[in-house]
């Protein structure tokens, strides 16, 4: 079977206005960028997987917008009402740090869709694994309202209408972007059928949520906050001593990754260090504890990443692992990368640290 790549061009036309500027536009203010969030660095990842000849081997498709009814799953109707609202009249921002104009809620659904697909795809077995392109993001949407850059919960929205179809009962999320997952954790922490695992940089964004203490009534939530400066090793690090145990012990039917790219080396907003060799370690430890708990049913959904020039070779690395191709897209910054991640000084206190994590998630 062959592995799915989710994508539509219509999310990348979701924009937020010049949300950096604080000073209205025109005369001598010159317009901005609009979000930081752009919709650049996801397309030239999928140029570059065009350019190199990975998408040949990949099953490119689209999906259908997330309907009301899988939307209300999670979302309560009067923030799908205000949002729909809000957008046909022009746009505007119901949250924190989650901007949008006309049609951001069609494309939002159609964000959600994608995963949404990827996931049923999988689960049905028309797939062996898949990649959603979702855009916008949706780790950081909380039920009631938007937050950080996600109008909707993609990945809680997808979980959920994979549960009413009756195509799986138990998932594990594993989120590796930079910032806690806190819409994710939100909306699953009292699950026991859902495991929650978010490694983020600790007291990034949000800055008041991600301690290793949120656990949820039935411990289904992990949090696993890092410091600033760890790169490949420590996160490879905590995969092993602590992701895989916790996907071994809550046996899920599919593996979720909630896949950002903003904990690497070059990104804006993350002070991480990882590089695309990293990235594509960390998809296949996951592949290989897929492989052994849920007959390899692993589907990546895009979140993050800000860094235009290097989002593509992170996002190459991971596709072509999880594709199990040997097409490249040679890592242009390795040795600048390489050079600065941390040596032991810095290792050997952050693997204490992952230490006491593991003994107090009881792996």
């Amino acid at each position: 079977m062959a592995t799915g790549f989710f994508h539509d061009e219509l999310t990348l036309w979701h924009g937020g206005g010049d949300y950096a500027l604080t000073l209205p536009v025109g005369g001598f203010v010159q317009p901005g960028a609009g979000l930081p969030e752009s919709p650049e660095s996801k397309r030239r990842l999928v140029n570059l997987l065009h350019v190199s000849g990975l998408m040949r081997e990949l099953a490119l498709q689209s999906a259908p917008p997330a309907g009301r009814e899988d939307l209300l799953r999670v979302h309560p109707a009067h923030y799908l009402d205000r949002f729909k609202a809000v957008s046909d009249a022009g746009g505007g921002e119901l949250g924190h740090h989650a901007p949008f104009q006309r049609g951001g809620y069609e494309i939002a659904a159609l964000s959600a869709g994608l995963a949404k697909g990827a996931i049923g795809q999988v689960l049905r077995g028309r797939l062996s694994s898949a990649y959603a392109l979702s855009r916008p993001p949706g780790h950081h949407c909380l039920p009631d309202g938007p937050n950080g850059f996600c109008l909707l919960a993609n990945i809680a929205v997808a979980i959920h209408a994979a549960k009413a179809e009756g195509l799986a009962r138990r998932f594990a999320v594993v989120d590796w972007d930079v910032h806690h997952g806190n819409g994710t954790e939100a909306i699953f922490l009292d699950d026991p059928d859902v495991l929650t695992i978010s490694l983020h940089q600790e007291h990034n964004y949000p800055q008041d949520t991600g301690a290793a203490s949120v656990r949820g009534a039935r411990k289904s939530n992990v949090n696993i906050p890092l410091p600033p400066g760890c790169g490949d090793a420590s996160y490879l690090e905590a995969m092993e001593r602590i992701v895989l145990p916790l996907l071994d012990r809550h046996q899920p039917e599919v593996i979720i990754v909630a896949c950002g790219f903003d904990a690497a080396a070059l990104d804006p907003l993350g002070r991480m260090l990882v590089s695309a060799a990293g990235f594509r370690a960390m998809t296949a430890l996951l592949q290989q504890a897929a492989a052994d708990l849920c007959a390899g049913r692993l589907v990546l959904v895009h979140e993050g990443g800000y860094s235009e020039a290097y989002v593509p070779f992170c996002g190459h690395a991971v596709v072509a692992q999880l594709a199990g191709s040997g097409i490249d897209a040679p890592d242009p910054l390795a040795q600048v990368i390489a050079r600065r991640q941390p040596d032991a000084r810095w290792l050997n206190p952050v693997s204490s640290y992952l230490g006491e994590l593991a003994e107090f998630f009881e792996v």
